[in-house]
């Protein structure tokens, strides 16, 4: 672990690895998306690439497509095999075996899915599949079934019937719009796309599920987010997971949808080697808060094929919410949650802090460790409350 990782600090890594080419369209999301490094010698002509990490790559045509914008490969380490985002975003060999308790689609999505793209599993609000592309792809993605383009599966979102089935159920007040990455589209698709929910009555609310802010912040423009802002109340969810995604660049965008008056909260996935620790996991969430997000959800990875390696037990998720408990402002403090396999939904796991229960009371135990009773409510005697009504009446003569 990098002290630096540790500080409180946000630092542009630009041009990094780019620094002998032509650079002067950096900040233009185009050219980010046009230079992703993408296949083995991007790789091998920038880091020093392992035997496993090799492997990894020739593998991943089959299952998940490898991509990584200039910007969020600055972050990787050339020397360390181990390096947090380098685990994160490059193929590894043991992403080609699949442990006996992992599946395609671990959240049971597809069995949720009364139109193809959309997914009704909780009774208010519904998940909108729009993309099955992202600017980067994670190496755990729990839609990696279907994101990408390479998989066996594909996504074929049915817009109109979509449409048509949220206009009919008016039980759905939430949209959460993600794939794949929404803000991949272009300014124009998008407002349509918003414009068209905004019209729908029952629609109070919308959420996007977005990773574009850390893998690529320059598209998170002035532009944007003025558009974005007409669609209120509008939410959006980023994903990082390290303290180190967190740059000068990132700063500048999430400042930017805050400034639109976007709520903005973080989904973190714990992840063995990468934000496994409570002092990881401090200095994000700090930083978080420094960039106007609120930690929102801590995920146990799912049990998505090819992840075992990256997958943590249970007991290391509520360590760290134990660790930063009473240690760090309750702010910084997400829900860890496990998505139930199959479809079970999220569910909220925390440590225990209830010692005993008996009629009348509750021992309790603080994040120092110490031991507290708390009464529980007594509901006062018939007798009492006459006396106070006598009182009252005496009063009032």
């Amino acid at each position: 672990m990098r002290a630096q990782d540790l500080e409180p600090t946000f630092i542009s890594h630009a041009p990094g690895y780019w620094a002998d080419e032509a650079t002067e369209h950096w900040d233009d999301h185009r050219w980010q998306l046009r230079n992703r490094v993408d296949s083995l010698a991007d790789l091998e002509q920038r880091l020093n690439l392992t035997d496993v990490e090799r492997a990894g790559v020739l593998l991943a045509g089959n299952k998940l497509a490898m991509s990584i914008t200039p910007h969020f490969f600055n972050l990787i380490d050339r020397d360390d095999p181990e390096c947090p985002i380098r685990r994160q975003v490059i193929p590894r060999i043991e992403e080609g075996w699949n442990a006996p308790e992992e599946m395609a689609d671990p959240c049971g999505e597809d069995s949720h899915m009364p139109v193809p793209g959309l997914v009704h599993r909780y009774p208010d609000r519904v998940l909108f599949l729009v993309t099955d592309r992202c600017a980067s792809y994670c190496r755990y993605c729990t839609r990696s079934r279907v994101v990408s383009g390479v998989g066996e599966q594909h996504l074929e979102t049915q817009w109109e019937p979509a449409f048509k089935y949220l206009e009919q159920h008016t039980e759905i007040r939430d949209v959460l719009l993600s794939g794949g990455d929404p803000l991949l589209f272009s300014d124009d698709k998008l407002d349509k796309i918003l414009t068209r929910l905004r019209s729908i009555p029952h629609l109070q609310f919308i959420r996007i599920g977005s990773r574009i802010p850390i893998f690529l912040p320059q598209r998170i423009t002035p532009e944007l987010c003025a558009m974005l802002k007409k669609h209120h109340p509008l939410f959006i969810s980023i994903h990082t997971n390290h303290p180190r995604e967190l740059t000068a660049e990132v700063r500048v965008a999430l400042e930017r949808l805050a400034d639109a008056g976007i709520p903005l909260g973080n989904q973190s996935v714990i992840l063995r080697g990468v934000n496994d620790s409570v002092e990881v996991q401090k200095a994000l969430v700090q930083k978080l808060l420094m960039c106007r997000v609120k930690p929102y959800y801590l995920y146990q990875c799912d049990l998505i094929h090819g992840s075992s390696h990256l997958r943590t037990p249970v007991a290391e998720g509520v360590a760290i919410i134990e660790g930063l408990r009473g240690h760090t402002t309750g702010y910084a403090i997400p829900q860890f949650v496990i998505d139930g396999p199959s479809g079970g939904g999220k569910i909220p796991i925390n440590p225990n802090y209830v010692v005993d229960s008996a009629s009348g009371r509750i021992t309790l135990r603080n994040f120092e460790g110490d031991i507290f009773e708390y009464p529980d409510p007594t509901p006062m005697p018939a007798t009492d409350m006459e006396s106070l009504h006598q009182r009252a009446f005496s009063l009032s003569s």
